[in-house]
């Protein structure tokens, strides 16, 4: 598997809204797990107090990725490979 930066901007209007999706797309991975595994995400404040994300994923391919958001109901607006990882600190 390749690991993925997901941009998901303004997805959301609120956080709980945020948080129905993650219900949605835990289930839409867990039934797709040869394929793609979610490994974090990082929640963006936006303009007019919608949320957005940054979601680091390992998939087969980006057309995985494009499936799941399909099953979950997930927008994607940009599928970033990630080259490589440079750890500063540990996350807090």
């Amino acid at each position: 598997m390749n690991t993925y930066a997901i941009l998901r901007r303004s997805g959301w209007r609120s956080g709980a809204d945020l948080e129905e999706a993650a219900g949605r797309s835990t289930k839409a991975g867990d039934e797709m797990s040869d394929d793609i595994r979610w490994i974090r995400s990082y929640v963006l404040e936006e303009d007019g107090g919608s949320v957005g994300t940054v979601c680091i994923y390992q998939a087969t391919s980006p057309d995985k990725i494009r499936e799941h958001a399909g099953l979950a109901d997930l927008p994607v607006d940009e599928i970033i490979p990630i080259a490589d990882t440079v750890l500063a600190r540990e996350d807090p």
